[in-house]
């Protein structure tokens, strides 16, 4: 780990014995945000939690790509969607007090 908070995605594939194209994959499907540094990529530690996610997706569910794809789309809408009702939520509860 460097001291931006970076993890290269070499040691990362590594320790958790998954391939680098499947991390490659997850970026170009705009489901991973990554860094390029000279020749390396790196993985920010704010999407370590998000990327341990889609891995056991993958590998223990035995989801494709496009599962994956499918799933965190829905996902982020249904968080969306929890948002906008504690906010008319909130809204409500001013008007019935």
């Amino acid at each position: 780990m460097t001291a931006t908070g970076l993890i290269a995605a070499s040691e990362f594939c590594t320790y958790h014995h998954v391939e680098f194209r499947f991390i490659d994959s997850l970026s170009e499907a705009g489901l991973l945000e990554t860094q390029s540094v000279g020749q390396e990529i790196f993985i920010p530690e704010s999407e370590l939690q998000h990327l341990e996610k889609l891995i056991r997706l993958h590998h223990e569910l035995e989801i494709n790509l496009a599962g994956i794809e499918a799933i965190t789309h829905l996902l982020q809408r249904m968080e969306t969607l929890q948002d906008e009702m504690r906010v008319m939520r909130n809204k409500l509860s001013r008007f019935e007090e």
